[in-house]
């Protein structure tokens, strides 16, 4: 005897249903246009059909040809449709609008930067995607970053050896002749070799600045209170400017990148109000609070910066590599002030 399956009550047809509607769920979900596009008819439709309800069990007629008394009735009934047929598609494509800005502001160098998902579910998928594709991008740059600028520090690292280890050796070696040369020379020729070798003493007092700037040994020796304090006293010889420095004596240990980060912030935002800041007095401080170090260069003088150069994206480069946030508030006439903010994540405590 023959048996048919009614797949109605039979259970293994269920499975197979189940899974049929789960394909067809995961391809609608791989495509959001197709979504769109259904939600958009959908919205219309409903919008046509609600007002051919209320056209037909309405007491308004229509002849043939049109009165002009019906005419106002099929222009209110033309503006109701139409106006809630805008408001609803504006609303389904609302985060497009939010979209398109975020794409338009958006800085890798600025992390974090994401757009919400407002609920919309054609629209979440593509959000979703977007969102994903900036943390990727983000991750890829941070990558990117901390590779080229441990390139960069070992080429500080080799330049500031050659410099220390040939042409100041070299230096002094020329130092030392001229010493025993004016020891030797007539008297009317000792001014002048006096005078060369102040000039040798001179270039060799400024390769050996240079070579601790390029790589900062007392860092390395002595850790960042002390690096930071012969940093701004070179500042403050160098330039001229008043600086006060204020460094929190509780820090906690810190890794030696999170230093070498904070070290070259604070030399390169140095080097920016000696170079482009007239100000007569700048602030260098590194605080502990609530788990996050700050730290914060801030200067008096013309303020006014609007278009970030090579520097500043150097240092959002750097603070990238420990995830901190670097922030640049430069109103005009009003300083700048530079701020640093690294995350209690990032902070080793000892």
């Amino acid at each position: 005897m023959n048996e048919r399956t009614d797949s109605r009550t039979d259970p293994r047809a269920g499975p197979r249903i189940d899974a049929g509607a789960g394909r067809a769920a995961a391809t609608r979900s791989r495509h959001p246009a197709r979504a769109l596009f259904w939600r958009l008819f959908a919205i219309n439709g409903l919008v046509f059909t609600a007002g051919t309800f209320v056209l037909a069990l309405s007491p308004a007629t229509v002849s043939s040809p049109v009165l002009l008394t019906e005419i106002p009735v099929l222009i209110v009934g033309l503006a109701v449709i139409i106006t809630a047929n805008a408001l609803l598609i504006r609303k389904s494509l609302a985060p497009l609008d939010a979209l398109t800005t975020l794409m338009r502001r958006v800085d890798l160098l600025r992390a974090g930067d994401r757009l919400t998902d407002s609920g919309n579910g054609d629209l979440a998928q593509l959000i979703g995607t977007f969102n994903e594709m900036l943390e990727r991008l983000e991750a890829e740059r941070s990558a990117s970053s901390a590779y080229a600028l441990a390139a960069q520090e070992g080429e500080r690292q080799r330049i500031a050896r050659e410099l220390h280890d040939e042409i100041g050796q070299s230096l002094t070696v020329a130092l030392l002749s001229l010493k025993r040369v004016v020891d030797r020379a007539p008297e009317e020729l000792r001014e002048e070799l006096r005078s060369a070798q102040e000039t040798v003493r001179a270039s060799l007092d400024e390769v050996r600045q240079v070579a601790r700037r390029l790589r900062p040994g007392v860092l390395e020796d002595l850790g960042l209170h002390s690096a930071l304090s012969a940093l701004s006293s070179d500042f403050a010889e160098a330039s001229g400017i008043a600086i006060t420095r204020e460094v929190d004596p509780g820090l906690p240990a810190l890794s030696g990148e999170v230093e070498l980060v904070l070290y070259r912030i604070a030399q390169e935002g140095l080097t920016n109000v000696a170079r482009h800041s007239h100000a007569r007095h700048v602030e260098l401080s590194l605080r502990q609070e609530e788990g996050r170090l700050t730290l914060r260069i801030a200067d008096d003088g013309r303020g006014g910066v609007r278009r970030e150069g090579a520097g500043i994206r150097g240092m959002r480069e750097r603070a990238l590599l420990i995830g901190a946030r670097l922030t640049v508030d430069s109103p005009p006439g009003g300083g700048t002030d530079v701020r640093l903010v690294v995350p209690p994540h990032a902070v080793k405590e000892s």
